[in-house]
């Protein structure tokens, strides 16, 4: 199946979060397009995307390098983004919902249902998922009508999987990876159902734990700096 931009740029940070891409290695556009069999033009996209994300350096002249990212500077990063959309939800809940927001909420949550229906995602459906979380997470934001909250998250956004856009999965393990989705699109149910009930505070709890739930992480035991990612079920099961 030929890859679309999303499953590029989703390739290339599985890679680095499974060090198959391991900190300081230098990329170039021709040799991971030949690699991943796409033209330069997804890659170099994918290069400045993973840029935003904190995930790669740009190198004077052209190439990009893999960065060091330690485990506590994703755990900061991801419970940032947990304190601002919690906050953005129990705002959105205090405010109440545009009948617009109400219906296009309702609509994706109609849409994550469709798209994990099945056993197992294929690639296609994971883009489609990805699509759908980010636009929910966009709308929750809109409905806060607190600007405070998108500066501070686009500033945030710039660390390593610190935006709701940046999905990672074990492709080995998509099954498992499908029921993790699951569990993160239930919390997208009851944190709609929430807001549209003025339930600021329980809005505020749903949202600061999906945060944490998108990816979970773990220090490696044979070197506290090095990244190693775990699923939900791995978090949750204690």
């Amino acid at each position: 199946m030929q890859k679309t931009q999303t499953n590029v740029v989703t390739t290339l940070r599985q890679m680095i979060l499974e060090e198959e891409l391991a900190a300081g290695t230098r990329l170039a556009e021709i040799p991971t397009a030949e690699k991943l069999g796409v033209s330069r033009t997804p890659v170099r996209i994918a290069f400045r995307a993973l840029e935003q994300e904190g995930l790669l350096t740009k190198l004077p002249g052209r190439g990009y390098e893999v960065r060091s990212v330690s485990v506590a500077e994703i755990i900061g990063a991801v419970e940032v983004r947990g304190v601002l959309e919690g906050l953005a939800a129990r705002q959105a809940a205090e405010n109440g919902l545009s009948d617009a927001h109400k219906s296009e909420l309702q609509a994706l949550l109609d849409l994550g249902d469709e798209i994990l229906a099945g056993d197992e995602l294929n690639e296609a459906e994971l883009e489609r998922y990805q699509q759908m979380n980010k636009r929910f997470h966009d709308i929750v934001i809109e409905a806060a009508h607190n600007p405070a909250i998108q500066a501070a998250l686009s500033r945030n956004e710039h660390l390593p999987f610190a935006s709701s856009s940046a999905l990672a999965f074990d492709k080995k393990q998509m099954s498992k990876e499908t029921k993790r989705f699951e569990f993160a699109h239930q919390q997208h149910h009851h944190v709609f159902y929430a807001m549209i009930n003025g339930l600021g505070s329980r809005a505020e709890g749903i949202m600061r734990e999906h945060a944490n739930a998108t990816l979970g992480y773990i220090n490696n035991p044979r070197n506290t700096d090095e990244l190693t990612v775990i699923s939900e079920r791995d978090r949750t099961r204690n």
